[in-house]
């Protein structure tokens, strides 16, 4: 497969395909809807995914859990274009700060939930070896390929990809060379595919993936710390959303979440 450096979809664009698929999907409810929904970052599938499930199983909730997944920036631009929700867990504190000063987060609900690492990642039969510091031989491994990564510009997986590139001197050498996606999970799956010889994802995604394997993790001080915040959304209407809200903080939602290469908070 071959990929622009610059090809990205324009975010107007690409917010209002979210939107038509979400419906086609069922996952944007009706004001009839009595579905318990979420937006979450793509990164949470498989945790929150299985989260869910014991949630329901353990509380006998019959109602649906309705997630929708897609890059934080994307799903923060929903909601503050009136995308109706009841839960909001993104993967960095600036989107989550871009829905709060529009007055659309529940008071006094919001909290760090997770941590997560950025990794360098290759498919698992791959036998490149790189250590990430300054002068590392980054553009040589990719040699005439491309770099798979979130949208730099926009994502947090690729914003701090890119953060971390800059920090460590390599983010010039590469800068033509990313193949931007429009989600970490996308970035992840150029690598699973073979279609990419390297990628920048969470660790948490690399867990996920048995296809692909981890290279190295970056420097914690080569970027800000990975979080996730949540919070209730203050046009939720679901009642059982604040119940959820507190399953994903308890103890038996962390042991989920460590499973999958997060850290609680």
């Amino acid at each position: 497969m071959m990929f622009h450096p610059r090809y990205r979809v324009p975010a107007r664009r690409f917010t209002r395909g979210l939107a038509a698929v979400f419906l086609l999907l069922g996952l944007l409810p009706t004001a009839q809807s009595q579905n318990l929904t979420v937006f979450a970052a793509a990164s949470l599938k498989d945790a929150l995914d299985e989260a869910a499930a014991r949630y329901q199983k353990d509380k006998g909730h019959g109602g649906r859990i309705a997630i929708a997944y897609a890059a934080s920036s994307a799903l923060a631009r929903q909601i503050a274009n009136g995308a109706p929700a009841d839960l909001f867990i993104a993967a960095d504190l600036d989107w989550m700060d871009y829905v709060a000063q529009r007055n659309l987060l529940r008071p006094g609900s919001r909290v760090n939930l997770l941590r997560n690492e950025i990794v360098l990642i290759a498919p698992a039969a791959s036998t490149v070896a790189l250590e990430l510091k300054p002068g590392a031989p980054l553009v040589q491994a990719l040699g005439r390929q491309r770099l798979a990564m979130a949208d730099p510009d926009a994502v947090p997986a690729g914003k701090y990809g890119k953060t971390a590139l800059e920090k460590l001197g390599l983010w010039a050498p590469v800068a033509n060379k990313v193949a931007r996606t429009e989600n970490v999970r996308a970035a992840l799956l150029f690598v699973s595919r073979g279609e990419a010889p390297l990628g920048i994802v969470y660790r948490s995604d690399a867990v996920a993936d048995k296809n692909v394997r981890i290279v190295a993790a970056f420097p914690a001080h080569s970027h800000p710390p990975v979080i996730y915040p949540a919070a209730l959304l203050s046009g939720g209407k679901n009642a059982e959303a604040a119940a959820f809200f507190d399953f994903i903080r308890s103890p038996a939602a962390a042991a989920i979440f460590r499973r999958h290469g997060f850290v609680p908070y």
